[in-house]
This record gives C-alpha cells, sequence and structure tokens, in this order.
C-alpha cells in the first residue's frame, strides 16, 4: 500500500512570556495562601459591634476569590495558541473524503442586521473554497421579514455570476461588499477576462443595492 505523507492541520505554539507568569502565579498563590492563614490565625467570634460579621464577610470574599483565581490558572498556566493550516485539509484528505458542512446564517431584525448585510455574509460563505456538494448554507430569520426572504431570492440569482467569478478569479474576500470596497481602494484589474467578467458582476449587485435603497 502506498503510504501517503501525513499533514499536520494545525501548529500549536506557546504564549510567549509564559515562564514569567509562571512566576507569577506562584507568587500570588502563596500571597492569597498567606491572606487565607492570616485571617484563620486571628478569628473573631464573640467580638463587639458587629466585627464577628465583617471578619466572615472578609474572610468569605476572601476565600471566594482566592478560589475562582485558583480555577481560572487551569485556562491560564499552560497558555497555547493554534494556527490551523486552512490549504492542507485538501492534501491530506480526498475531495470525496471530505465531511459535509452545514453553516447557519442567523438574523433576527431587519432594521439592525440591513438584508444587504446578511446577504453579503450569505454570499461569503457559499463561495468557499469547498466540494458544492457538500457545502450546505442555512439562512434563518426570526423575524420573518419579507424583506430578507426578497433580497435571497435576488441573491440567488445574483449567486450563478457571483461564485463562478470567485472560483475562476480566486477572489478574496469573498463577500461582494467587502471585494468592491478592497477594489475601490486599489487599481483596475488588466485581466481583460478579469474586467469583462467584474463587470457583469457590478450590473446584478445593482439590484441588491437598489433594494437596500427601498428599505
Amino acid at each position: 500500500m502506498e503510504k501517503r505523507e501525513y499533514y499536520s492541520l494545525f501548529e500549536t505554539t506557546r504564549a510567549r512570556g509564559w515562564f514569567i507568569y509562571r512566576v507569577f502565579a506562584i507568587f500570588m498563590f502563596v500571597a492569597i495562601c498567606f491572606i487565607w492563614f492570616y485571617r484563620l490565625s486571628n478569628i473573631t467570634i464573640n467580638g463587639e459591634d458587629g466585627k464577628s460579621w465583617a471578619w466572615l464577610g472578609l474572610f468569605g470574599a476572601e476565600l471566594w476569590f482566592g478560589l475562582n483565581w485558583l480555577f481560572s490558572q487551569a485556562l491560564r498556566w499552560n497558555l497555547v495558541f493554534r494556527k490551523p493550516f486552512k490549504t492542507r485539509l485538501s492534501q491530506r484528505y480526498e475531495e470525496m473524503n471530505l465531511p459535509g458542512v452545514d453553516i447557519f446564517v442567523c438574523t433576527a431584525d431587519p432594521d439592525i442586521e440591513p438584508p444587504i448585510m446578511v446577504i453579503n455574509t450569505v454570499l461569503s460563505v457559499m463561495a468557499y473554497d469547498y466540494p458544492v456538494e457538500k457545502l450546505s448554507v442555512y439562512l434563518s430569520d426570526d423575524a420573518a421579514s419579507d424583506i430578507t426572504f426578497y433580497a435571497l431570492l435576488e441573491a440567488s440569482t445574483f449567486a450563478k455570476h457571483w461564485l463562478p467569478f470567485c472560483k475562476r478569479f480566486k477572489v478574496e474576500p469573498r463577500s461582494p461588499a467587502a471585494y468592491f470596497n478592497t477594489l475601490a481602494s486599489t487599481t483596475y484589474p488588466h485581466d481583460h477576462n478579469h474586467a469583462k467578467h467584474l463587470e457583469e458582476i457590478k450590473v446584478q449587485i445593482k439590484v441588491t443595492n437598489y433594494l437596500k435603497i427601498d428599505v
């Protein structure tokens, strides 16, 4: 059987300054223990003027915050960062062996979340570099807005031009709004085919812009 080279999908690196933080954490733990020892060695039970209640309150607060800090060190003691290698997924697995992916885009209020923003999100995830038959995108609208519904219908027509355009020219970013904003600050594409397809995309995106104006 032919052996394939194993590709790691991510790289794990330890956070900078981990040794200094561990020294700091040890000193902090010793200080907390000294506070607890001092409080327990100076117990006030039958004090006057409510001193016993004050002692109980102070000791309870110190115990609570001390234990809370101690338990939080489980996440901070060995802090690491993981950097994924997105291009290695297809190298490690054949396209037919890639898992199916379901992506849910949720919206609740067409006034707070304009349909143009929601549709840009839907189009960007639809343009992922992933097998089409294994990628499903769902839009959940809690407000059941007619505007969002009709925006999605227009986006389905626009996607027939946008998705092939993204795959052919390796467009980044793949959100139409973000891409055209980036393009406005750069030079116009010199490739004739690229420019031709871009003009078609601009014509199609006007429909969505008109919808935004109507909103």
